[in-house]
């Protein structure tokens, strides 16, 4: 017999009896039975979490990063809503630049010109940045 099985000859041999003095030929695949080099040899235990292993540690260490980048931001962000004083010039998230008129709890009054007086309240987290350099109102 040859060494070469094509699909239909597989099905040939799973449903012909084998010939008198002749051994049985499986065909590989089979159901039922043993295929390779590891006959009889038990197979490995599934990994129940599939390769994710190797993907865990990394996804801890940027939860890490990301908790501790957020902590810096925070402590940075509170020490420049102390550090505003008037007089300072400030500038919005929107993008006015003013002087710090009165600093209340939760809110800013802005000195946005000079020649009109014109003042706006903003809210503290409002506040971008304060801007280092020319201060408008610091001989006032």
């Amino acid at each position: 017999m040859t060494d070469i099985l094509t699909p239909f000859s597989m099905i040939a041999l799973q449903d012909a009896p084998p010939l008198p003095g002749e051994t049985p030929v499986v065909a590989p695949g089979a159901v039922g039975q043993p295929t390779g080099a590891t006959e009889g040899a038990p197979r490995p235990a599934a990994d129940p979490l599939g390769g994710m292993w190797i993907v865990i540690p990394f996804v801890l260490i940027l939860v890490v990063f990301t908790m501790f980048g957020q902590r810096r931001e925070r402590k940075k962000r509170a020490a420049l809503m102390e550090s505003i004083k008037r007089h300072d010039e400030v500038q919005t998230i929107g993008g006015i630049i003013g002087s710090v008129v009165e600093i209340k709890d939760d809110t800013v009054i802005l000195k946005i010109d000079e020649n009109s007086n014109v003042r706006m309240t903003v809210s503290k987290s409002a506040i971008a940045q304060v801007r280092t350099g020319s201060t408008q109102g610091a001989a006032s």
